[in-house]
């Protein structure tokens, strides 16, 4: 359950950002966040942020170990169990996530590191599954 330096400095400055689209508003607010990592901003923004809904994933198992690790030892609620995702591949492989259902899709730090299609999956992943008004918000 380590998470990189450059996370621990970010958290609060991405999380105020990210208190302008997922302020409080009526109802819960459903989030899948692609590539999670080690779990810590999943579990510091769902914690900060309790009426989300928030769904991590990674394509890396034991990060999926992580996340799971920091939700339990946080006691955040609203952190669903964490899903394998490869996000460069079909959205229809994303889990359950129906079209239209997510009021926010977020991406921290992967779009610099993966390759191409990776990019374009989240692109067009987040074409069909964000509601109308919602908001793919990436970081770095």
């Amino acid at each position: 359950m380590q998470a990189p330096a450059a996370a621990e400095r970010n958290k609060d400055p991405i999380l105020a950002v990210l208190r302008e689209y997922a302020g409080p508003g009526p109802g819960v607010l459903r989030v899948l966040e692609v590539g999670s990592g080690a779990g810590l901003h999943a579990a510091h923004f769902a914690q900060a942020l309790p009426h989300t809904r928030w769904q991590p994933s990674d394509i890396d198992p034991q990060a999926l170990r992580s996340i799971a690790a920091y939700a339990k030892a946080m006691r955040v609620p609203n952190v669903l169990p964490p899903i394998l995702l490869d996000v460069s591949r079909s959205w229809q492989t994303w889990g359950d996530t129906q079209p239209a259902s997510l009021d926010l899709l977020v991406s921290i730090n992967m779009m610099h590191i993966a390759e191409l299609r990776c990019t374009e999956g989240l692109f067009k992943g987040a074409g069909v599954l964000l509601k109308p008004g919602g908001v793919l918000f990436t970081y770095g």
